[in-house]
């Protein structure tokens, strides 16, 4: 309706023409802006990372600087192995298509359920943090409306993302910068005001690892040592990032992709270590209803004059909750392309690959949204619950990236003049990340890690399920498109077989198919038109609409050869009737949806051939259940109601499949 198409412009934009060439230069990245959405979950987590390990360690807070450099050793190595993962996949995919190239596709199905769950847990971990930030400068008496507060944020960064990645990477910008002056400053504050106490600082940390030693043994250091680290692996999420939005980077991607990389790494080990050390600087502990950063800022402050102190802690946290915000944008962007690159291997419903006329994968940045605000609901907004459920599924998804990296650089040895060097980064990647997730999931467990697991588990068994029927009906449609393989085409051998070729007839009976490639199921929509009007028809037109998804969407040239399948596609059904004295042609386009794209050239056809009746062959399944109408495609129903609405004709062949 008008209405809703102009409401729908307003707020959500015009629609985009995927088939501009330049389209790809005007949504795509530059590495800051890269850097801003995608590398805005691992800067951002420095916001509750470095906090959850101080928090952990309560009585041996100096143990903190131990875990700040090994976590900056941490986010290198796992950088620079995902900087591999950039170069060897251009195209991004990240985790889900390491693991499904490189291992198996069942092991990339696992790293892409995992990250899947962990984009979720990102958006909702990053907008609950968020919401802390905002509400430790406010009155205590407002804390009970801080759960609303973050559910509104997960409505309109959804409703925000819908508009385009972009768009919505451009307006947070700002935002980002405030928070990037603001804790810098305040960090380069606290070193240069506690310049001459860094001595102290070293003997206290010697002494409290001492003590810690001689009081719980060994173990008992390790550990606590561990437990805080593992507390503190939320620091690590948003590395993978990168590697799985290289698609939406501007060239070239790798270098793009890499400097993007390099950027997040060093930002964030920054953070992360000037905040530990800020917090023992300045004696930093846990306060009541206020983050630990919060009483950073306030504490830093504190000698200034009141309004001026005010001021700057005030615009720090709104920076820092707006930063938190920013963040979620990376779960908006990697969750739907890990969902449409699952559904384009069939472990997904392949609806969840197509794209709005905004560009974006429409409907899994909704599944990531809703999906969120459930979680957000469920966990009352608790960041550190969220971040125990948070790491698991991180480390696991690093863990079979690497794997696979290792495998391949091994495997690649003979040919790859620097395989020695790579596999020693993948390798250190690997031996660090499965460190982490085994001390993450003993450590987490009791404590609501199971519910990861669990949680997983059953996303893996619902993709084994969609996985299994997509190949059974696979099956049945191969037995079909083997037909052409045989004596098929003898039952059109029986029709009039004339040697003169046919001429168009614009008034003649025209029988209008729609076709999905040059397939058994397009064959047999043609032998039962045939078959059910015998010479009723002297015209037959194939009409084939290339859909542009995720999988095509990637570059002009992918774009270019849908074009030119889609166009074969149709010659091979117009040649075939014209050799036996029908009068045949094809009309292809290009776009997002079928049934817009058949409603742009209905007017064409009908013009050209004004006695034509439209036909579209559907798969009738043996048991049709509410799984089969979810997962399959029943676009011909939708064609049918527009034409319809118009006064055309259009007829439903059943092609049934056995089962």
């Amino acid at each position: 309706m008008p209405i809703i198409k102009a409401l729908k412009k307003i707020f959500i934009g015009k629609e985009k023409n995927p088939n501009d060439p330049k389209i790809f230069h005007k949504i795509a990245l530059i590495a800051f802006f890269a850097w801003v959405g995608l590398g805005s979950d691992g800067l951002s987590s420095s916001c509750y990372g470095p906090s959850e390990v101080m928090m952990a360690l309560k009585n041996h807070p100096h143990l903190s600087i131990l875990i700040a450099f090994g976590t900056m050793i941490t986010i290198f190595v796992i950088s620079s192995s995902y900087s591999q993962i950039i170069e060897l996949f251009p195209s991004g995919g990240g985790g889900y298509l390491v693991a499904s190239k490189l291992l198996t596709p069942h092991l990339g199905m696992i790293s892409g359920c995992a990250l899947l769950i962990d984009y979720v847990l990102t958006i909702t971990v990053s907008i609950a943090s968020g919401a802390d930030a905002f509400f430790s400068f406010l009155p205590a008496e407002f804390l009970n409306l801080k759960i609303y507060f973050a559910l509104t944020i997960v409505s309109i960064l959804t409703w925000v993302n819908m508009r385009g990645v972009k768009e919505s990477v451009t307006s947070l910008v700002p935002i980002f910068l405030v928070f990037i002056v603001t804790h810098v400053f305040i960090i380069l504050y606290a070193i240069f005001t506690h310049y001459f106490n860094f001595s102290n600082v070293a003997a206290e940390t010697a002494n409290e690892i001492s003590h810690t030693y001689y009081t719980l043994g060994i173990w008992g250091t390790l550990f606590i040592l561990i437990h805080a680290y593992s507390m503190g692996a939320g620091t690590f999420t948003g590395i993978e990032a990168v590697s799985n939005g290289v698609g939406i980077l501007k060239e070239p991607r790798v270098q793009t992709g890499k400097k993007t990389m390099l950027y997040m790494a060093v930002s964030l080990s920054f953070m992360v270590i000037g905040l530990v050390l800020a917090f023992v600087l300045f004696d930093v502990g846990h306060q009541p209803g206020k983050t630990i950063n919060a009483v950073l800022f306030e504490k830093a402050t504190s000698n200034w004059n009141p309004s001026i102190s005010y001021t700057f802690v005030i615009i720090t946290l709104i920076s820092e909750s707006a930063l938190l915000f920013v963040a979620a944008q990376t779960g908006f962007i990697g969750g739907p392309g890990v969902l449409s690159n699952m559904a384009l291997d069939r472990w997904m419903p392949t609806r969840f690959a197509s794209l709005s006329d905004r560009l974006v994968i429409q409907k899994g940045i909704l599944v990531m949204g809703i999906f969120s605000f459930v979680l957000m609901i469920f966990s009352s907004g608790s960041v550190t619950f969220l971040v125990v459920l948070y790491s698991i599924n991180v480390f696991l998804t690093f863990v079979l990236s690497q794997l696979g990296m290792v495998r391949h650089w091994w495997i690649e040895r003979h040919k790859e003049k620097k395989w020695f060097k790579k596999l020693m980064i993948n390798g250190l990647g690997l031996i660090l990340s499965l460190f982490i997730l085994i001390s993450v999931t003993v450590v987490k467990f009791n404590e609501g890690g199971w519910i990861t697991i669990f949680i997983t588990g059953m996303l893996v068994l619902f993709s084994l399920i969609i996985k299994r029927d997509y190949d059974k009906t696979g099956k049945e449609l191969t037995r079909l498109n083997k037909l052409l393989e045989k004596s098929i085409f003898s039952e059109i051998r029986n029709l009039q077989d004339v040697e003169q070729k046919p001429e168009y007839n614009k008034f003649g009976k025209t029988a209008v198919l729609l076709v999905n490639g040059f397939t058994g199921l397009g064959v047999h929509s043609l032998l039962n038109i045939i078959k059910l009007f015998s010479n009723t028809f002297k015209n037959y037109i194939f009409v084939e609409v290339g859909v542009i998804d995720a999988g095509v969407f990637k570059g002009v040239k992918d774009i270019e050869q849908l074009k030119s399948k889609i166009d074969y596609d149709v010659e091979q059904f117009s040649d075939l009737m014209l050799k036996h004295g029908y009068f045949s042609e094809g009309f292809t386009s290009t776009g997002l949806d079928v049934v817009e794209e058949v409603k742009k050239l209905v007017p064409q056809i009908r013009e050209r051939y004004p006695n034509s009746v439209f036909f579209g062959g559907q798969i009738v399944f043996p048991k049709e259940n509410l799984l089969t109408r979810f997962l399959h495609n029943y676009t011909v129903f939708s064609v049918q109601r527009e034409l319809y609405s118009e006064g055309i004709q259009f007829v439903i062949l059943p092609i049934k499949l056995q089962g």
